[in-house]
């Protein structure tokens, strides 16, 4: 599937490997167990598997929000242990939670004896001056004693103190080896690395090292990179889907989530990205970012739009 859940306008993170699962952005515990938790659960039926991440730091609290996940039909829990935010860390959870890893281990623990669906965990290589190798295994070591077999690692560091959450997505370098050596001390563990992929020749050559691949940023501004991971990564023999008619059946959904009272734009940001690389594609932005947000507006401003794009 091509697209995104756009009720709650959630981000989406593609994992290319045995599972190929969408990943929610992440979600709060306290969003959960004290706000609209059927608003931020929601998922449509065609995104599964869909695979959930929560951040937090209270074992119990995590799992009770494991069991709302399951119970809603999510297919994976995953931890989030990357986060470098500064509201994050005022949390006590996120990146922040690499310098504690006999934690970490126990929320992993607390979540699996409450679901019996997978419990993974994403993080970076290291935070601030706690950044070896040994310590890195450590903390492998401590949560997969836990019972957690599947490691998505940002293969950068994250400095909680001094770079922004912008910046901590690039300016500490990638280190891609380290996550390989991951992979060889711990062969019996899944690994998945992310962080700086842009392309699918990009994903084969990681995929000779680690068990699986997850791609961010790449795949929300040029959307269009996942048409031929079926055929690449996983031998199908189907045709894609082109651009438009990806588009098309984005029209329908866009069509039913408007008369649910959801506006154009909260929707149509999401495939801003479409037409990535094709003659026209400003055009394309532009005439959606000026006229999408206007009271009333409906599918017919992408409609118009598509026009000025030169492809099929």
């Amino acid at each position: 599937m091509l697209g995104w859940t756009d009720r709650h306008e959630r981000f989406f993170l593609r994992l290319i490997s045995k599972h190929s699962l969408l990943y929610t952005e992440m979600i709060t515990t306290g969003a959960l167990l004290h706000g609209d938790r059927q608003r931020y659960l929601q998922f449509n039926i065609e995104e599964k598997p869909v695979a959930i991440q929560l951040g937090g730091s209270e074992p119990r609290e995590l799992a009770e929000c494991a069991i709302m996940a399951k119970n809603e039909g999510y297919d994976e829990v995953n931890l989030n242990i990357g986060c470098p935010s500064n509201r994050v860390q005022r949390g006590s959870f996120g990146a922040c939670l690499m310098a504690d890893p006999e934690l970490v281990a126990e929320c992993v623990f607390a979540m699996q004896q409450a679901v019996n669906i997978p419990v993974t965990i994403k993080h970076r290589i290291g935070i601030d001056n706690k950044d070896s190798y040994e310590e890195l295994c450590c903390f492998v070591d401590k949560v997969a004693q836990a019972g957690c077999k599947s490691f998505i690692i940002h293969a950068r560091k994250a400095w909680l103190k001094g770079l922004s959450p912008k910046e901590n997505r690039d300016i500490p370098p990638l280190q891609y080896d380290t996550v390989y050596q991951i992979k060889k001390d711990f062969p019996d563990l899944e690994i998945i690395i992310n962080g700086g992929i842009h392309t699918l020749a990009e994903c084969q050559e990681h995929l000779q090292q680690t068990d699986g691949v997850m791609l961010g940023r790449e795949i929300y501004h040029n959307p269009y990179i996942l048409a031929e991971v079926d055929q690449q990564i996983y031998s199908a023999k189907h045709r894609s889907l082109t651009r438009k008619q990806i588009l098309q059946q984005y029209i329908k959904y866009i069509e039913q989530q408007l008369n649910q009272g959801l506006y154009l734009k909260q929707m149509s940001r999401h495939i801003l990205g479409l037409f990535h690389g094709v003659t026209g594609a400003k055009k394309w932005r532009r005439y959606i970012s000026e006229n999408a947000h206007k009271r009333g507006t409906g599918v017919e401003v992408l409609q118009v739009a598509a026009e000025f794009v030169n492809c099929d």
